[in-house]
């Protein structure tokens, strides 16, 4: 099979030294991406705006921060169509060319959305979820309901698959994000989707007796 190019991409990427910890730029994606698919108004998702938002949260000058957002948008989301331009805000002020044309604001795309599922607390999921499958092709419905009900019953089970799958794309070992097909995970070894699996088809199998009796032992472990 033809995998792409190295996907850009680095919201799951860690330090070599400190692999549970995330990089620099990775923290900065994830923070732009986040702010995309929140109810931020115009002037908050310009490049200035988006800086300043993150820099007020981490106590430092936006301006330290501006030129790895350019980056980051020019260089990656944009490219890649997980972002894109949503408008112009006027200037008054500056150059008359940059006041003719304005200073553009941003939103996320549909894979934009799919990669924000990735990222997102609880508190957005269910938004993202509509939003995304807003848009979906039909193909893509089969999953809909599922998920939906899998993210009100089993969260963290529904962010671990969204997560898992992105995560296959940044790590180039699935060529395309969308149309969305979860079936692609199957080629992937993962081994706590396999234990997920197991789990559940001997726990749908077992006694009532049996199944209270292994919920009470999983309670004492987790």
């Amino acid at each position: 099979m033809k995998i792409k190019s190295e996907s850009k991409l680095a919201i799951f990427d860690t330090f070599k030294t400190k692999w549970s910890s995330l990089t620099g730029e990775a923290n900065r994606q994830r923070a732009i991406i986040t702010i995309l698919s929140s109810n931020a108004n115009p002037a908050e998702r310009t490049r200035t705006g988006i800086s300043q938002r993150i820099a007020k949260r981490q106590g430092i000058t936006w301006k330290n921060l501006y030129s790895g957002i350019f980056r980051d948008l020019d260089e990656v989301l944009l490219p890649m169509e997980i972002a894109e331009e949503d408008g112009r805000l006027p200037l008054k002020r500056g150059p008359k060319a940059l006041q003719e044309k304005g200073i553009p604001y941003y939103h996320l795309t549909k894979k934009g959305v799919l990669v924000a599922l990735a990222i997102n607390d609880d508190k957005n999921r269910e938004k993202l979820l509509k939003e995304f499958f807003s848009m979906a092709e039909p193909a893509e419905k089969e999953f809909e309901a599922i998920l939906t009900n899998l993210s009100k019953t089993s969260p963290i089970f529904t962010d671990s698959i969204f997560q898992k799958y992105v995560k296959a794309f940044c790590d180039n070992k699935i060529n395309e994000l969308l149309p969305l097909d979860l079936s692609k995970l199957k080629d992937i070894a993962d081994e706590s989707l396999i234990i997920q699996k197991e789990i559940l088809s001997a726990f749908v199998k077992l006694p009532k007796q049996e199944k209270e009796d292994a919920v009470k032992f999983l309670d004492k472990i987790t």
